[in-house]
């Protein structure tokens, strides 16, 4: 075999292999931020609970607060997929059916159902803005980084908005911020009512409040399709 053919093959296996290992790591400190909460969480309790060293770790993360962005990358990643394709799928059927106060609330509802582990990711989620708040230096990543997925989904949802023919009545970024607190607030009250943190359905507030919130926040296109039973 070629030098430079063997050369690439071994670079692709180390690749490979350090994928799985920051995979492995980011699935230890997504059970051990869970548990005992990100400021508690130390590094050897999360290479432990993944089956490395501490030499593991830093050759792959800088930092405790590193290993929750790429966590977070991933985690928000694989929701927006599952939001794409959901909206692939459900958004045909739509266009078979007037669209109306009723549709409207199904499929919102439908959208939630796409969610499977988001009690765990929430009280993550809420760790570690708890720890941006009382640490000024991991603050300002941490808005960054809730600012670019609110603006990924925004897009997302705003696209399939208008495929419908309706439109936010305010910039697509802050009524999705609305919708996204009106959600996370849901599953917070699923949680300490004793909801299963490893996996929930969307929560029963969610399901009764966000199908009549997105409709306040959303208007008919002009001249779009007629929209029944949106404008009271």
């Amino acid at each position: 075999m070629p030098t430079h053919i063997a050369a690439v093959e071994t670079a692709q296996v180390e690749s490979a292999r350090r994928r799985k290992t920051r995979d492995r790591l980011m699935d230890a400190a997504y059970e051990v931020f869970a548990e005992t909460g990100v400021h508690a969480a130390s590094v050897e309790m999360i290479t432990e609970r993944a089956g490395f060293t501490r030499g593991a770790f830093y050759s792959n993360f800088d930092t405790k607060e590193g290993l929750f962005f790429a966590l977070a990358e991933r985690e928000n990643r694989i929701r927006l997929e599952r939001l794409q394709e959901g909206v692939d799928a459900i958004l045909p059927e739509i266009d078979r059916v007037p669209l109306t106060e009723a549709t409207l609330g199904d499929v919102v509802t439908r959208f939630l159902e796409l969610q499977s582990d988001d009690a765990r990711w929430c009280i993550v989620q809420s760790e570690f803005k708890l720890l941006a708040m009382r640490d000024s230096t991991v603050a300002a990543s941490f808005l960054a980084y809730q600012r670019s997925f609110l603006s990924q989904l925004a897009d997302c949802i705003d696209d399939a908005v208008r495929s419908v023919g309706l439109r936010f009545t305010m910039g697509p970024i802050a009524a999705i911020g609305i919708i996204v607190n009106v959600y996370e607030s849901a599953v917070q009250e699923a949680i300490l009512e004793g909801g299963n943190t490893g996996s929930m359905t969307a929560p029963p507030m969610a399901r009764a409040t966000l199908p009549a919130l997105v409709q306040s926040l959303t208007e008919p296109l002009a001249a779009s399709r007629q929209i029944r039973g949106l404008s009271g």
